[in-house]
């Protein structure tokens, strides 16, 4: 049966009819996939990294870098 235009919309359908806004705007949909932060062998591989941070001989040279890119807000 034909729905009717007064219908309530699917969710695919207003996902569909947003992604096809979002494309006339000139925009593109891009998928990334990222680290799982809460992964447990995630978190021991920083832990491991932060560790050899400290450890290395320009360790002030590096903290002093991600410092200066991280506390761009206080500028």
């Amino acid at each position: 049966m034909p729905r009717s235009s007064s219908a309530k919309k699917s969710s695919r359908d207003k996902v569909r009819a947003h992604r096809a806004r979002l494309r006339r705007q000139g925009l593109r949909p891009v998928q990334l996939w990222l680290p799982n932060t809460h992964s447990p062998s995630f978190r021991k591989e920083a832990a491991r990294q932060s560790r050899r941070v400290a450890a290395s001989p320009g360790e002030k040279d590096v903290m002093d870098f991600i410092e200066s890119i991280t506390n761009w807000a206080e500028d």
